[in-house]
């Protein structure tokens, strides 16, 4: 293992921050895997993984057992990790700008399909080769202006060029459940599966560039451009970009962390990363749905709220999830799935405004337009 730090430019006199990572096995040699953890700041879970993660990835170098990259990066947001306000951290937008962390990542497709569209033919391999390399120069020539565009690029340029990217987040009080590229789900159902996955959401964009994204859509939007180009170039899906979303942020321990960090080691595994006979495949708790099929259950006026169910449910439509009160006026509304499906997650807070999502339904019937990703 050894460490890097990347320096940030400070916001302001006579301060200073770094992203640091840390590297496992060769580059150049095998796949090259990148996982990064706490993009929001608030979202802890990751960052508990993440160590976890560290000391498996350094025993299993020592045994010589990783057969390619691994890169770790354990705090992804050191400028979410400083903003704090009595005692709450403010970790997923950035205060300076009101900017979302895990937003606006730069877009490459078009760019790169009309610099290199004369040099794409038909050895898959090649076309990967020749298209993480421009890729990973055009990243590296970027010129931030501020603070959070030179961490975006510092968080991109580690990951641009990697086969396996994996993004640990967390929701407010959730299930498992990961957010991948629609057409990466062949390559994700295996991690799906050793996570024990209770909803994978499916979107080839869900709006405004996020991390994963950002990593992995240039492949089958270059790819689409080729089709409709009629030139006969392939391109493979070189970038499995997946967003974990390990539960709720309460759910922070040492139990929950090895159990995600075995689960990774063996789908690192199994994808031939790190040398030993991968455990088997569990079962595939719940099949992969549409992002557009996330039904999203709002609160229709204030109130204390009580959940009838928890995340992790398979719901029935007309099933009842949550009760908002009114005690002032004795009003009671009891919010009921509209579709069946998987109740993913659920708002943390047991009071509720009007219009405020209180709980997530992954259904199989994409019926959304637009941006798919809340705020």
């Amino acid at each position: 293992m050894h460490r890097i730090d990347h320096p940030l430019p400070p916001i302001s006199l006579n301060t200073a921050r770094q992203i640091s990572s840390f590297h496992f096995g060769r580059a150049g040699v095998g796949e090259k895997v990148y996982i990064q953890a706490s993009l929001h700041a608030d979202e802890l879970p990751g960052m508990l993984t993440a160590w976890q993660l560290k000391q498996r990835l350094a025993a299993l170098e020592a045994e010589g057992r990783i057969q390619g990259e691994v890169v770790l990066v354990p705090v992804a947001n050191p400028i979410g990790l400083d903003q704090n306000l009595n005692s709450v951290m403010l970790g997923r937008f950035e205060l300076a700008s009101g900017q979302n962390f895990n937003r606006h990542y730069p877009a490459f497709a078009a760019d790169l399909f009309h610099e290199l569209k004369a040099e794409l033919g038909q050895d898959a391999k090649a076309n990967t080769r020749l298209i993480r390399e421009r890729l990973r120069s055009k990243v590296a020539a970027i010129e931030p202006a501020s603070e959070l565009a030179a961490q975006r690029k510092t968080l991109m340029l580690l990951a641009c060029d990697a086969d396996v990217v994996l993004d640990l987040h967390c929701d407010c009080a959730a299930a498992m459940h990961l957010y991948t590229g629609t057409p990466l789900w062949p390559q994700c159902e295996p991690l799906a599966r050793y996570l024990g996955a209770a909803a994978t959401l499916l979107a080839e964009e869900s709006g405004d560039n996020p991390f994963d994204e950002a990593c992995s859509q240039l492949w089958w939007q270059v790819r689409d451009m080729a089709t409709a180009a009629n030139l006969d170039a392939a391109i493979d899906m070189a970038c499995l970009a997946v967003t974990i979303e390990l539960r709720g942020q309460a759910d922070v321990s040492h139990a929950l962390a090895a159990q995600d960090a075995d689960a990774i080691i063996a789908f690192l595994q199994h994808r031939g990363v790190i040398a030993g006979t991968a455990p088997a495949l569990p079962e595939l708790r719940y099949p992969a749905t549409p992002l557009a099929g996330s039904d999203s259950l709002l609160a229709p006026h204030p109130g204390v709220v009580h959940y009838h169910l928890q995340s992790g449910t398979i719901v029935a439509a007309g099933d009842a999830i949550a009760d908002i009160i009114d005690p002032v006026n004795d009003r009671v509304t009891t919010l009921r799935a509209s579709r069946p499906g998987m109740l993913y997650a659920t708002e943390s807070r047991h009071y509720a405004i009007t219009g405020q999502w209180l709980a997530k339904v992954a259904t199989p019937e994409s019926f959304k337009t637009g941006k798919l990703l809340s705020a």
